[in-house]
C-alpha cells in the first residue's frame, strides 16, 4: 500500500495507543507522558491506513526557520518495514524545502549503547540521509543522545 503523510490535527490518543505497541522502544511511563503531552501541542504528521486508523505519528519542533526537529516518529509494530516511516520523512522534507528549511534534526539513542531496536532505528534515518552529529549525555550518562541531521 502506497502510504501518505499528512499535516493534522493533534492525535495524543493516538500517540499514547501507538506507544503501547512498541514498549521497547518506548517503555518509560515518564518519557511516554511528556509524548502524549507534547502531542496536545506541537506540529503533527500523520499517516492513516485506508479505515482512517492513524498508524504513524511524527512530532516537529520548530526551533528556528532553517531547522526542523523530529521530536517524535512512532509507527505501530505491524506497519514497521511498510513504508510508513519513509512517507512521514518525505512529507516533512517536502514541507521542510518549501519553508525554506534548511536541516532536519533527529535525537536518538546513541550507538554507544547496544540496544538492537535503536541500532534500527538509527539504520533508518541513515537510509534516509541523515548523518551522525554527535552523541551527548543530554538524557543522562547511561542514555547516549545522538543527534543526527540531514541537510536538504
Amino acid at each position: 500500500m502506497p502510504w501518505t503523510a499528512l499535516l493534522d490535527e493533534s492525535v495524543p490518543t493516538d500517540v499514547a495507543r501507538l506507544l503501547e505497541t512498541i514498549p521497547e522502544w518506548f517503555g518509560q511511563p515518564e518519557s511516554n507522558a511528556e509524548y502524549i503531552h507534547a502531542a496536545h501541542k506541537k506540529e503533527t504528521w500523520t499517516v492513516r491506513a485506508a479505515e482512517g486508523i492513524v498508524v504513524g505519528v511524527t512530532l516537529i519542533d520548530r526551533h528556528f526557520a532553517h531547522v526542523a526537529e523530529i521530536h517524535l516518529m512512532i509507527v505501530a509494530r505491524e506497519h514497521h518495514g511498510s513504508g510508513v516511516g519513509t512517507a512521514m520523512i518525505n512529507a516533512l522534507e517536502a514541507d521542510a524545502i518549501d519553508r525554506s528549511v534548511r536541516l532536519l534534526e533527529v535525537k536518538t539513542l546513541g550507538d554507544s549503547h547496544p540496544d538492537a531496536g535503536y541500532a534500527r532505528t538509527r539504520h533508518f534515518y541513515e537510509r534516509m540521509g541523515f548523518l551522525p552529529l554527535e552523541e551527548t549525555d543530554l538524557w543522562g550518562e547511561a542514555t547516549p543522545c545522538l543527534i543526527m541531521v540531514k541537510p536538504l
